[in-house]
């Protein structure tokens, strides 16, 4: 299952993205967010729905059935709960969420792959985690930096994200750089930048799921 971070409707819809959902170890967080933006304007939720649908076509290509939490950029959501559903429900062998951050520093750079952590299931445990070094060894390999900010060596455990924790599949959640650094910036600003991430994910989900 792909799963492009955010949705072109959020920002439009305060109601509805900010209400409290389940996001797992008994914290309630707002539905979804609005996501982040280049300098420039270039919105995160663009960039996420335009990698996932190259990475999805791609798949599908190679006769990998594909499952996507939303199917346009002009919607609301889906919550982070309903998402974390989707995968579940789909008994989807990996699940990817694409991301880009947003850091304040401008020469913050690099990408991360978050993972949760301390696992609540099985699939928590070494099948994500599997996965998340597969994601994060593909991309390095690819030419992709790790990020100089978050996490170490390329890998972010984290506890507070509801569609890692309410997920009872591999999952992991990939920040794909930071969209306030220019040179990234430009990057996930275009086509051929968007085309490299994507590839890269392709062929990171493609190896992880030979493996299994």
């Amino acid at each position: 299952m792909l799963d492009p971070g955010h949705n072109g409707g959020n920002s439009a819809n305060p109601k509805e993205i900010n209400r409290k959902v389940p996001a797992g170890r008994g914290a309630m967080k707002p539905c979804n967010t609005t996501g982040t933006s280049t300098n420039a304007g270039y919105p995160e939720h663009a960039f996420t729905f335009a990698v996932a649908q190259e990475v999805g076509k791609a798949l599908a290509d190679k006769g990998i059935k594909v499952v996507y939490t939303r199917s346009d950029d002009t919607g609301v959501g889906p919550c982070v709960d309903e998402r974390a559903k989707i995968g579940n429900s789909a008994e989807a062998d990996a699940v990817v969420s694409i991301h880009a951050d947003g850091s304040t520093s401008a020469s913050a750079h690099g990408f991360h792959v978050a993972y949760s952590s301390p696992p609540l299931n099985a699939a928590q445990g070494e099948p994500s985690q599997k996965l998340a070094h597969t994601v994060r060894d593909t991309l390095r390999t690819d030419g992709f930096t790790t990020s100089t900010y978050i996490g170490s060596a390329g890998l972010s455990a984290r506890a507070d994200l509801g569609g890692l924790n309410l997920s009872t599949r591999p999952t992991v959640l990939v920040e794909c750089g930071n969209m306030r650094n220019a040179t990234e910036a430009a990057q996930m600003s275009s086509a051929t930048g968007q085309t490299r991430y994507a590839e890269a994910i392709t062929q990171a989900i493609e190896a992880y799921l030979t493996a299994q």
